[in-house]
């Protein structure tokens, strides 16, 4: 029996007794090769359901928490190492010293970085499906919004509070994330929030570490002031956390651990918490994108690894750009209290403050249950696109390409070995968005493929892209 789980606390009840078995886990309370209480007798100990149960025993199963022996019942995983669920002497990872980390609150620069101009055709990555999106009831809330007088002038360098609010509760619910409203930064997209982290953390000659391959956008800002940027490689699809050591240390590594982009694996639990002890152990900041976290269609996704401990040294990174649209431009970055003052000031110096009409309309989009509605909808559509994009892939293109299929996201790798960027370079003419998955690379060892994002896609539009597909590869081997 259990008897140190209540659930009094605020939230679904599922989502709190997640939380508890989760800490008493990492923090060695219930020890590796522990058993727990049938799903029957817990809920019976709790006075909840057993769907309720059963659901947490589920997620925790797929996380590495859990395992179940035939015919004995379920067990704390063996294979979470003491070394990994204890850091140090304490039960929490320690916190950051701040102190020696914050370089002077930046100065404007006039260092300008050209981007490549993205097209909003499908199958670029990143797109989400415009024509699902509910345009009508946005108009609706925008409209009340601009007869409001208070929110025709100015407000907040770190954002609309009621947005911020917004944003921590749900971050708390459906992703684990550790904060409240004023840790929470409003930005003009997660490329400004990149921006900022660089502004404010690192000095000249600082290292960094980036997966590799990995996001460009990350690289572009991470070297903007030109730090070295160390890349480090993936093993079976993830952030290969062994390797870290061998590298020596760094300011500040950048990750996508809920769905590595473009790559599409999930770090582990075992994983995280190597990861996060890698970074206390060396007092580095991890960067933890987490892009497209609400696409997961077989099971819920991992919650976040800044909610993992207490005083993570995580900066937590996420936008809007793919679950509602691009065109808002607005996303949002989440760092400990003691360093909000910095991030503000940097973003007032700049890029000042971001729209005020598009960040309250957002905030009622999230707190009229609009926003969670939106994201079932579209995961359900999305899902059908990539099973639909995959079958067809398999039917006309075998031997030809090889899909890199995770059960997560807007996209879908085709790894083959084919020139990818005149591929990618024709397809556009053609009206088909794609991305060289070589250009996600750095150095010399880089694979080759297609980045396709098919949520933006029609299944017209999956049917004529496969069809030019096996036109060109067809053609590129008999030239070849």
């Amino acid at each position: 029996m259990i008897d140190d789980v209540h659930l009094d606390g605020d939230g679904p009840l599922q989502h709190q007794l997640y939380q508890q078995l989760t800490q008493r886990i990492i923090h060695r309370r219930y020890l590796p090769g522990n058993r727990l209480p049938s799903s029957r007798q817990l809920a019976q100990d709790l006075g909840v359901s057993r769907n309720t149960v059963t659901a947490v025993y589920d997620q925790l199963k797929a996380e590495g928490f859990l395992q179940s022996r035939a015919g004995q019942g379920v067990f704390v995983h063996e294979n979470i190492s003491p070394s990994m669920l204890q850091p140090g002497k304490g039960s929490t990872l320690r916190p950051l010293s701040t102190s020696g980390l914050l370089p002077p609150i930046p100065q404007l620069t006039d260092r300008h970085i050209n981007r490549a101009e993205d097209a909003s055709l499908p199958f670029q990555p990143g797109l989400p499906d415009l024509e699902a999106f509910p345009i009508r009831s946005w108009n609706r809330i925008l409209h009340h919004h601009e007869s409001r007088r208070a929110l025709r002038g100015y407000d907040s360098t770190q954002g609309y509070r009621p947005l911020r609010r917004a944003i921590a509760e749900y971050l708390r619910s459906s992703r684990g994330v550790r904060c409240q409203e004023q840790q929470v930064i409003i930005t003009n997209g997660a490329q400004q929030a990149l921006s900022l982290i660089v502004d404010v953390l690192l000095e000249p000659g600082d290292p960094v570490f980036c997966e590799n391959p990995g996001y460009r956008g990350a690289r572009y800002a991470l070297a903007s002031r030109d730090n070295p940027i160390t890349p480090v490689p993936l093993r079976e699809q993830v952030l290969d956390v062994d390797a870290l050591n061998a590298l020596g240390p760094a300011k500040l590594l950048f990750c996508t651990p809920t769905h590595q982009y473009p790559m599409g694996g999930i770090l582990d639990i075992s994983q995280r918490m190597a990861l996060l002890h890698w970074a206390q152990r060396n007092q580095t900041w991890v960067i933890e994108d987490d892009y497209d976290s609400e696409f997961h269609f077989h099971k819920k996704p991992f919650a976040a690894i800044q909610g993992m401990y207490e005083d993570a040294p995580v900066l937590y990174v996420g936008s809007f750009s793919k679950t509602l649209m691009p065109a808002l431009r607005v996303g949002y970055l989440v760092v400990p209290e003691p360093l909000v003052e910095h991030f503000v000031q940097s973003k007032r110096t700049h890029g000042g403050e971001s729209p005020l009409l598009t960040q309250a309309t957002i905030a009622e989009f999230i707190e009229t249950g609009q926003f969670t509605r939106h994201l079932r909808r579209m995961r359900q559509l999305y899902r059908g696109k990539w099973l639909h994009f995959q079958a067809r892939v398999a039917e006309e293109l075998g031997g030809l390409v090889t899909p890199v299929a995770e059960s997560a996201g807007m996209h879908l790798v085709l790894e083959g070995n084919f020139d990818d960027q005149e591929l990618s370079r024709w397809l556009r003419t053609q009206g088909i968005g794609s991305t060289p998955l070589s250009a996600h690379f750095t150095g010399d060892a880089a694979s080759t493929g297609l980045v396709m994002g098919f949520a933006s896609a029609s299944e017209r539009e999956i049917e004529q892209c496969v069809s030019l597909l096996k036109q060109w590869l067809t053609s590129s081997m008999i030239s070849g």
